[in-house]
């Protein structure tokens, strides 16, 4: 089996609202690249990459000189022909390596009439159990704001209701850390008994991490996650605050991750199938992890259906996930994949059964929202389009002001 083509079609797919954070917003839609890569028997592997925004078709058809003619079953070979670590620093191809190593995985398990997670050494659980992923966010086309701490609530219970979720994440960073210290305990008072995360991207001071790590160790945390910027900034918070901290900005990558083990900064590393660079280097540092004593979650940046089952293979096949994931996907009003939106079921989604990724495109959908991204473009994620001219600092100093008109 050998590459022949490889295919990229940008899409804009509707979110129910624009969600802010703590570096700005994703403007209402996720604008995602879904990779088509075919093979010489017929077969065509699906990926998915994000790109803050913005398009990657043209990063990925020049690749195509470089992977032509090869096989998929060589990924180890795929890895250094486009992401060698010395040219890395200059071509920053990572992330596109996710996305063809999430073809690559699912033309090798449809090849072999096998799931994905057979190839990663068998799946542990049917089902991997996920958080809802809570943001302060602008009126959308039908469904509410969310600002305060009583709408954050009630934006919860629904979610709750709907989907089954007992594990609740609030990205945070956008107000001023005391009113999103209301809005979080707040949350703890509505559901006791449920878990929590609060994740203000890194953008708090030393002061005010620690002062917010504090405050709330009272409460039912899995982790307070990337409440300050690096991994010393990390390592000193944890030093002082009884709370489980975990990263998902600074430790991504094998160098980075032995960093932490030397000097613990992190107690809980998040991975991601893209930013880690592929579902198998996400395996590879979990294995670290179980040695180390280190604990694991699947994290999200933001996906469709494809990458959704990257992240359902990979949280299936590891020993040590003890977490909810993370997903942004309810917030999605629509997907690109046959069937619409996966389901959750008492706040879990069903590992994908069919050959590879056990996901396959709909066209209709596809031409739909690529449509959409024609006409709607892209958008810079890291502006917030409620605050022109604002851009965030780390750490950050001029917050959101909660009390002001939307």
């Amino acid at each position: 089996m050998k590459i022949v083509d490889i295919r990229a079609t940008t899409v804009a797919v509707p979110l129910e609202a624009p969600l802010r954070h703590s570096n700005g917003a994703h403007w209402g839609r996720f604008v995602r690249t879904i990779v088509e890569v075919e093979a010489d028997n017929g077969l065509v592997g699906l990926g998915e990459m994000g790109g803050g925004g913005e398009s990657a078709e043209a990063a990925f058809r020049a690749l195509l000189p470089y992977l032509a003619g090869h096989d998929p079953f060589q990924l180890e070979a795929l890895r250094f022909k486009i992401a060698n670590p010395t040219a890395s620093l200059y071509n920053n191809r990572t992330q596109l390596l996710a996305a063809l190593e999430f073809a690559c995985l699912d033309l090798m398990g449809q090849h072999l009439d096998v799931p994905v997670h057979d190839l990663l050494g068998g799946k542990l659980r049917e089902q991997v159990p996920f958080a809802s992923y809570l943001f302060f966010r602008y009126e959308g086309e039908g469904f509410a704001e969310v600002r305060t701490p009583d709408q954050l609530v009630e934006h919860a219970r629904r979610l709750k209701r709907e989907h089954g979720f007992t594990v609740h994440k609030l990205k945070g960073g956008v107000f001023p850390p005391d009113y999103e210290l209301e809005c979080y305990r707040a949350l703890a008072a509505a559901f006791p008994g449920d878990r929590l995360r609060y994740d203000p991207n890194a953008v708090l001071s030393m002061a005010e991490g620690l002062r917010f790590g504090r405050a709330i160790e009272g409460l039912d945390n899995d982790y307070l996650e990337d409440p300050v910027f690096g991994l010393e900034g990390l390592r000193l918070v944890r030093e002082q605050v009884r709370v489980p901290l975990a990263t998902n900005t600074v430790v991504v990558n094998f160098e980075q991750l032995a960093s932490n083990v030397l000097r613990r900064s992190a107690d809980v590393v998040l991975l991601d199938t893209t930013f880690w660079g592929g579902i198998r280097p996400c395996i590879k540092a979990a294995g670290v992890c179980e040695t180390f004593q280190l604990g694991v979650a699947v994290h999200s940046s933001g996906e469709l259906g494809i990458q959704l089952a990257t992240m359902l293979h990979l949280g299936a096949v590891l020993p040590n996930l003890t977490y909810a994931a993370d997903a942004h996907y309810h917030q999605l009003r629509d997907d690109v994949i046959v069937g619409g939106k996966l389901a959750y079921h008492e706040g879990r989604i069903a590992v994908p059964e069919g050959p590879g990724l056990g996901v396959r495109l709909d066209r209709e959908r596809l031409a739909r929202y690529a449509e959409l991204y024609k006409e709607l473009g892209g958008y810079p994620y890291d502006r917030d389009p409620g605050r022109p001219g604002w851009y965030a600092q780390v750490p950050n100093e001029r917050f959101a002001d909660p009390y002001a008109a939307p």
